[in-house]
Order: structure tokens, then sequence, then C-alpha cells
């Protein structure tokens, strides 16, 4: 029995997917618990053939390969039987407002099954989590230090508060084994620089983020129609594309750093 109080079934859901394309992706599974005003829940769980293959990064994440769902059913044939069963509810999700809710609406909509939103309310977990547990500077000093920040964003008590929350991050982490996004073990935290940087460093190559690296370590565009492809690929097909970015408003490091690009490439041939 839940302890929600509700005048109609509220829905959770999540989704695993081939990627975090909302146009281009597609669901692998999907698991509702409905939570019902009488204090009951319902759940259900279905694997779901994407028709496109999965993606070795997204299948080290969710752990489902091409091979666990050749043989389940499309979301086509699902679509009709989920939306009954969703039907009167509103909707709850961690996250779920800006990627589960938008990329089950997309393949709803790309079936043709009417799944509509007007009269549902919506609840995203995360976003309450951000709210009451905030992970700005004063929070990581109090979590860490166990004191107040001061004169917050008055840059020199910043400063030293970030110089005490790192040590206190040492100290606290020191030695222990960190999980990345794609659920591998990393090598344990140690109090040495270079082995922070390789744990902290981003992979974006601007620091616009218009450029970054993918998993294989290649340079991609990170925005537009080109999202997701070599950036020197696209140089070379779309030679224009550069004299675009060039003349566009984009930052002068954003243009330096595509500049590079070219010329290494070039340089190479």
């Amino acid at each position: 029995m839940h302890t929600l109080r509700l005048k109609k079934p509220l829905a959770f859901f999540d989704l695993e997917t081939t990627g975090v394309n909302i146009v281009r992706d597609r669901i692998v599974e999907i698991s509702v618990v409905k939570a019902l005003p009488n204090g009951e829940t319902e759940i259900r769980t279905r694997r779901i053939n994407p028709e496109m293959p999965i993606p070795l990064e997204s299948s080290l994440i969710h752990g489902i390969y091409d091979e666990d769902i050749k043989d389940a059913p499309t979301f086509k044939g699902i679509a009709k039987n989920l939306a009954t069963f969703l039907e009167g509810c509103d909707l709850a999700g961690f996250n779920s407002n800006r990627f589960d809710i938008p990329m089950l609406v997309e393949e709803f909509l790309r079936v043709g099954v009417e799944f509509d939103l007007k009269n549902r309310k919506t609840v995203d977990a995360q976003r309450i989590y951000h709210m009451m547990e905030p992970r700005n500077l004063g929070a990581a000093y109090k979590f860490y230090c166990g004191k107040e920040l001061l004169n917050a964003h008055s840059a020199e008590a910043d400063t030293i508060a970030t110089f005490e929350v790192l040590q206190g991050q040492i100290a606290r982490y020191e030695g222990v084994k960190v999980i990345d996004s794609h659920g591998v073990e990393t090598e344990p935290i140690k109090n040495d620089v270079a082995a922070l940087h390789e744990l902290t460093a981003s992979k974006l190559i601007d620091f616009a983020g218009r450029m970054c690296y993918n998993d294989k370590g290649e340079e991609v565009f990170n925005f537009g129609k080109h999202n997701g492809k070599r950036v020197v690929e696209v140089l070379k097909n779309e030679p224009s594309f550069f004299d675009w970015m060039m003349k566009g408003e984009f930052p002068l490091d954003t243009k330096r750093k595509l500049t590079e690009i070219k010329l290494r490439a070039l340089t190479q041939r």
C-alpha cells in the first residue's frame, strides 16, 4: 500500500531506449507502476523491439542487447494496450518531463495512437530533488565541511570554500571507486591532480559545447543537423558548413577549435 493522496491514478514510468534523441531513437523497455487512489499498485514491464540496432554504448548502460528483444513486440504492437492502461492516469517519473514523456508521446504519435496530455498532471521527482537538495557551492560546503558559506557570491569567499570542499571530498572519497555513466567502474579517487583531472574533465572540445568527443574519442558535432557526426566528415562532405559557422554567431573559441580540426585534417591528407 502506498501513502500518496490521489484523486486519480498516478502512473510512474521509466523508459530504456536506444539513445537520447527523441526523434531518432526508440524505446526498448518500459516499466509502469500505476498507483491507485485506494492505495494499491499495479506494475507492468515490457520489452519492445525498436526495429533498429541498439548501439553498444546504450546496451552497456541498460543491459539490453539486440538478441534480448529480437522476439519482443514492436511499440506499434503494444501501443493501444499501453494507452488503455494509462488512460485516466496522471504521469510521474524521474527527469520525465524532459525525456521520458516527450519520448513516449513521440512513439505514440509515430504509430498513430491517441495519447493526449491536456487533462493529465505530470510530476517529475528529479525537479523536486534538485529544488529541495540544491547542488550549489553553499550546499557542498555544508555537506563536506560542515559549515555555512558566509558572503556567498563574493569571489574570495567562494574560492576559499571551493578549496576546502575539494579537500573535504578527497578526505571523504579517497580510495572509493566511481561508477561512470555507462555503469563501468573507474579507478578509485586519488589525492592526485592528474587523476582528478581524468575524473572530472569534460568531453567538450570547445567551451560552448558545440563539439565534443564521442565514446570512441572522435570529434563530433554536438548540435543541429549534424549532431553526433564526425567533424572531419562533415567538413569534407559539406565544406559550406565550415563557412557558415565561421560567419555565424559562434564564440571565437568554437571557431578556433573548428579551424584547428580543419587544418589538421588537411595536413593529414
